[in-house]
């Protein structure tokens, strides 16, 4: 499921908006205003950020500008939805970091069909995933936290590689064991917790990302 942050403060647009990406099985979250967006950044990480210009307090295009100044939010794609059609404005705010820029009033279909499409590139750009600082290159099977390299083994690359595939989803120590160890029955299930110790240590400040649910299992929880 793709996240989708709606910083918007008209009501109406804000709640169209969500509405028809629910419907599309995206998960949304709505702020009325750039810093309560930021806020939002601290446990909610979205893959596309829908964005409008003229917002109470921080305008939208500091809002991008601050986005793109940190490192952990930096590659989240922005559409902006704005009211402002000046040519001089919209190419701008494509060069400031903005993925595409939207002219009210707008069509939700069209929308809808630039958000898939945005995801689509991202999908396929460099063959990564990454997540408030941890990067992990699918391509060499290389980790990165923070920019630095992080030295994880084969079984560790994959628990993370699963969890940052997976977010908000809890998966038990026997789907973790068949997933990634196989069906090798010489492996038992507290092979499972003594890998997640590891890979916790070796995250540093970004451990608290995996979550355990007691009898249950671990999970990335947003």
């Amino acid at each position: 499921m793709f996240n989708i942050l709606i910083v918007e403060d008209e009501e109406t647009i804000s709640h169209l908006i969500e509405f028809n990406l629910n419907k599309e099985g995206f998960k949304t979250v709505i702020a009325d205003d750039a810093n309560y967006a930021m806020l939002l950044l601290k446990d909610f990480i979205p893959n596309v950020i829908i964005l409008d210009l003229m917002l109470p307090g921080l305008q939208g295009e500091d809002f991008l500008k601050l986005l793109k100044s940190k490192n952990e939010y930096k590659d989240i794609a922005v559409i902006i939805l704005s009211a402002k059609s000046q040519e001089s404005i919209i190419t701008k705010l494509l060069a400031d970091g903005a993925d595409d820029y939207i002219v009210k009033p707008f069509s939700v279909k069209v929308l809808i069909a630039k958000i898939k499409a945005l995801l689509r590139r991202i999908e396929k750009k460099d063959n990564k995933l990454i997540f408030n600082g941890i990067e992990l290159d699918l391509n060499t099977f290389s980790a990165y936290l923070d920019n630095k390299i992080l030295d994880l083994t084969t079984k560790e690359f994959e628990l993370l590689r699963l969890f940052l595939s997976n977010p908000n989803k809890i998966f038990s120590r026997e789907e973790l064991f068949t997933k990634v160890w196989g069906y090798d029955s010489q492996v038992q299930t507290r092979t499972v917790d003594v890998h997640i110790s590891s890979l916790r240590k070796k995250l540093g400040t970004k451990a608290d990302i995996i979550k355990s649910k007691p009898k249950v299992g671990y999970g990335l929880i947003l």
